[in-house]
């Protein structure tokens, strides 16, 4: 495994998180391909390892470990199950908006559960008919006394069926400084997860709907101030959710790899292997030159991230590079695959399809390279990594243990 940016003890980490996601996850994956729904003692057992609270402070009883370890920890669980690295991912990404915006009150009330897997947080934004235009939603909170009631319905919630703590973005006013956002918890009157609906991949995963009907949530429970929401939505989308999803990306890449390199070792053509033929080593050439710089993006983007630097940009083309160079992968090994890999009993088709889940969320392609011509034309409004420095830089990399459990069995 190439190095970086990555030291000793993010290696470690990997060949830890790698042993877990061979022995735990793997054994599970035809029940949730085979089941298409939840999988919630996986997601359990997943969250008490400590790896949700990467970022998390050690003062709050995270791992303090920062970005790029993030990103390892991501990278390797997608790399067995993209739906269990997409699991952790959307986790870490509701650890953001606490982080960020939350109080002291609410930073020690909730990132010590959430550190000890006892919670799993979610952020809830995006609405069906605004889509990624979050100034468009039509939810709303509105104040009642020491509460607010939240009305409205929110859709694609990464962790949405396993969900205990729901970080939602809702209109409290007009226009870009009218919307707010609140910590919700689970079992609040008023508040519900719609049904579990059939994807085309990431079986095991949940991002589905949130409903709110007269929800009373306490004031107490507003993250930041009124107004907040737009900051708590895009600064959460930039610093976690881009990365994040890079991170699973670049999983599913090194299994698409590994998987039809050792396809193309087993499998004889005249007499031969089938890599012996040029086109097919070329194209294996392809997919390796693609996951060396695609992994290179990712890694020097988190650097940035960890060492407080601005780096809006490289998070931006990591998660360009890493979800259109993983899907171009993907599609060279089904062709490399032909009509094996049309069938369920090899992994490429699951590659592919869960590559093409990584597409949308945290904005697609088009929005990346639109943001990135700005940036060529000089029109960026400033950074959030420079914004929230202070929050998102990581002091504490030290060595330390992180939580290793016995590998006792678990299912669905």
């Amino acid at each position: 495994m190439p190095r970086y940016f990555t030291d000793q003890r993010h290696e470690a980490l990997r060949h830890r998180v790698r042993d877990f996601a061979e022995r735990e996850v793997r054994p599970h994956i035809a029940e949730m391909e085979a089941g298409r729904t939840v999988c919630h003692a996986l997601s359990r057992r997943i969250a008490r390892q400590g790896w949700i609270g990467a970022t998390v402070a050690r003062g709050y009883g995270g791992m303090g470990a920062g970005h790029l370890a993030k990103t390892v920890i991501i990278e390797e669980l997608s790399r067995v199950s993209a739906a269990m690295g997409a699991m952790v991912q959307a986790s870490q990404l509701g650890v953001a908006k606490i982080i960020h915006f939350g109080s002291e009150e609410q930073k020690k009330t909730w990132l010590p559960a959430i550190a000890a897997g006892e919670c799993l947080p979610t952020i809830a934004v995006t609405e069906p008919h605004s889509g990624g235009h979050v100034l468009g939603m039509t939810s709303s909170a509105v104040r009642e006394g020491d509460d607010y009631i939240l009305n409205g319905r929110k859709v694609y919630v990464g962790n949405s069926h396993v969900g205990d703590l729901h970080g939602v973005v809702v209109r409290t006013g007009e226009g870009s400084h009218g919307l707010s956002a609140f910590l919700v918890e689970h079992d609040r009157p008023g508040f519900r997860v719609g049904p579990e609906a059939a994807t085309m991949g990431l079986h095991g995963f949940s991002f589905g709907e949130l409903l709110f009907d007269n929800c009373r949530v306490p004031a107490a429970n507003l993250l930041g101030q009124e107004g907040d929401g737009l900051a708590v939505a895009y600064s959460s989308s930039v610093l976690y959710g881009r990365p994040n999803l890079t991170a699973v990306s670049l999983g599913i890449h090194q299994a698409v790899l590994e998987e039809t390199a050792r396809f193309c070792t087993e499998r004889q053509r005249y007499g031969k292997p089938l890599h012996a033929l040029p086109n097919i080593q070329l194209k294996l050439g392809r997919i390796q030159s693609r996951l060396l710089t695609a992994r290179l993006a990712a890694y020097h983007a988190v650097h940035l991230l960890d060492q407080g630097e601005s780096c809006d940009a490289e998070l931006m083309n990591a998660k360009l590079v890493n979800v259109e160079s993983a899907i171009e992968s993907a599609r060279d090994a089904m062709e490399i695959h032909a009509a094996c890999g049309l069938f369920t009993d090899r992994p490429v088709e699951r590659y592919l399809r869960d590559a093409h889940h990584i597409y949308a969320p945290a904005g697609t392609s088009d929005v990346q390279l639109l943001r990135l011509g700005e940036l060529a034309l000089g029109s960026v409004r400033g950074e959030w990594s420079s914004r929230l420095a202070d929050r998102v830089r990581t002091t504490e990399l030290v060595p330390q243990q992180y939580p290793q459990q016995a590998y006792a069995g678990v299912g669905c």
